[in-house]
């Protein structure tokens, strides 16, 4: 008998469109394409605008015949839908030669001028480690791409919530140039997060310039920040209290060995931005900056610390002590502090009890991670207190640094140690524990 009826369809026939869409955001862009030939249903979801709301677009220094296929992609798709885009990400990975940042500049200064004229929705633009302090960057194409860079800016600030110039690497007038595009159109700006962690050139004295504090007044609605403390003054804690106190959340503050931070700021300066600001929250990260006194003088009683990272790299001097930061400075933030990370080349002090009795008078500290030299009894100790609820930590990672090659000792006791406390280990913990020889 003959089967008038309809062939029958696939169950793919009747995916709603949401879910179709679903499936489409997991597609590169490659099997994007492909799938769109497949139906006109499947070609009106290529063109749905909610696939194309991010992009990251990464110009490789050194590519291969797929990452060129990859990154021209890229640069075609973010064209024809950038009406649709709200985050955009360029990525720069590896530049090695002049021509290849002069391609560069050329190519972001034709994709940013077609974005300037088609796109009403940015709300997010990332471009990092462009370290345009490199001779690589030669003066005309560096000021070629930072004018280029600023005229968008400029078009875009009455919509751009999220900046990030992390490791620009650029000079104090050419920063504040850029910065201050954002506010250009109204003479103030209501982005509300910025991120410019090493923006300025090393060894800047940012804190003193009255350019950037007339720069940094221009925001009026910032609720986070992330810089470096070569750019704290008195000037900046105030500027921050009178326009931004209403809706700060968040200061994240690194601090290296070269970036000056010899500078005396007031503990009333904090104190005054704190209790305008009750929302705010302090997370340091210290890099090779670990002598006592340099560290005294930075993180003042009055701050609201959340979080503190200690990171000491390559740094080595054997009149250096940990001691008194551990049982003097940290404390102070017994009631505040959430997230402490220390990497340190204490070979010379042993750090448990000092370390442990820091723990327990952190009523609300929730994360730690510590590369140190630690004995391996000191993780049975705090697993031991964590056990009765003498702490509340969630995440454990050590790394227990030992002088010996053959550390099969130490390793079975801390096996031994998570057998004890397996229960609570994995029910309770983020936990990863080893030991590390430092030979």
């Amino acid at each position: 008998m003959e089967d008038d009826g309809e062939p029958e369809q696939s169950s793919w026939a009747y995916l709603p469109d949401v879910c179709l869409s679903h499936v489409f955001h997991w597609l590169d862009d490659r099997d994007r394409s492909r799938a769109a030939l497949v139906c006109k249903k499947w070609s009106c979801t290529m063109h749905s605008g909610s696939l194309w709301r991010c992009r990251t677009i990464t110009f490789y220094g050194q590519p291969s015949r797929a990452r060129t296929l990859e990154f021209q992609s890229a640069l075609w798709y973010t064209k024809k839908f950038g009406k649709y885009l709200k985050h955009l990400e360029i990525k720069l990975s590896s530049p090695y030669n002049t021509p290849f940042i002069k391609k560069f500049q050329v190519i972001m200064r034709g994709l940013l001028s077609h974005l300037g004229k088609c796109n009403s929705h940015l709300e997010s633009l990332s471009i990092k480690y462009l370290e345009l302090d490199c001779l690589i960057w030669k003066n005309v194409v560096r000021a070629q791409f930072i004018k280029n860079l600023a005229a968008f800016l400029k078009r875009m600030s009455n919509q751009l919530d999220y900046l990030n110039l992390k490791g620009a690497r650029i000079t104090l007038e050419e920063g504040c140039e850029l910065l201050n595009s954002l506010s250009s159109l109204t003479n103030r700006s209501f982005i509300s997060e910025i991120n410019i962690e090493d923006f300025f050139s090393l060894h800047l004295s940012v804190y003193s310039s009255a350019l950037f504090h007339q720069t940094m007044s221009k925001f009026h609605r910032l609720t986070i920040l992330t810089f470096n403390y070569n750019c704290i003054s008195d000037e900046l804690l105030d500027i921050l209290r009178e326009h931004s106190s209403h809706s700060l959340c968040t200061l994240n503050i690194k601090c290296h060995i070269h970036d000056p931070h010899g500078q005396v700021i007031s503990g009333l300066s904090w104190a005054n931005l704190a209790k305008r600001a009750p929302k705010l929250n302090v997370n340091f990260f210290f890099e090779r900056v670990m002598k006592h006194d340099h560290l005294a003088r930075i993180l003042l009683v009055e701050i609201p610390v959340r979080s503190i990272s200690l990171r000491s790299c390559y740094f080595s001097d054997p009149d250096w002590t940990m001691r008194p930061t551990l049982t003097n400075l940290l404390p102070a933030y017994w009631h505040g502090l959430q997230k402490l990370t220390l990497e340190l080349n204490n070979d010379h002090e042993l750090l448990d009890n000092e370390l442990l009795q820091l723990i327990l008078s952190c009523k609300r500290l929730l994360f730690l991670k510590v590369w140190a030299y630690l004995s391996v009894s000191f993780m049975e100790r705090l697993l031991q207190n964590r056990a009765e609820r003498k702490c509340i930590l969630t995440t454990i990672k050590v790394r227990i640094y030992t002088a010996q090659d053959d550390s099969t000792e130490e390793e079975q006791l801390l096996a031994d140690i998570y057998r004890k406390f397996k229960y609570l280990i994995d029910s309770e913990l983020n936990y990863f524990v080893i030991t590390y020889p430092m030979v």
